[in-house]
């Protein structure tokens, strides 16, 4: 039983077993959901209150970013070297 989900095997599947590209993709991406989620939360302030906000961001940028991975909705392209 593991407790990760998703399952490494499939976050390593979507990165053709290269763990160090799979670290570089999910902290670039987690980075972008960070700054979206502030950007979001400065707007909400005026709006909600912060337990509302709190409640609606449960997940971390990091999971967010492996769920995208594991879904294919994160790709990444090669440079010519």
């Amino acid at each position: 039983m593991s407790i990760i989900d998703p399952k490494i095997n499939v976050l390593l599947d979507e990165t053709n077993n290269d763990r160090f590209l799979l670290c570089s993709i999910a902290s670039k991406r987690a980075h972008d959901i960070n700054d979206m989620m502030r950007g979001q939360r400065d707007r909400a302030i005026q709006l909600q209150s912060a337990v509302e906000i709190a409640r609606a961001a449960s997940m971390k940028p990091l999971t967010l970013a492996f769920n995208e991975i594991a879904r294919g909705d994160v790709s990444y392209e090669r440079e010519a070297q």
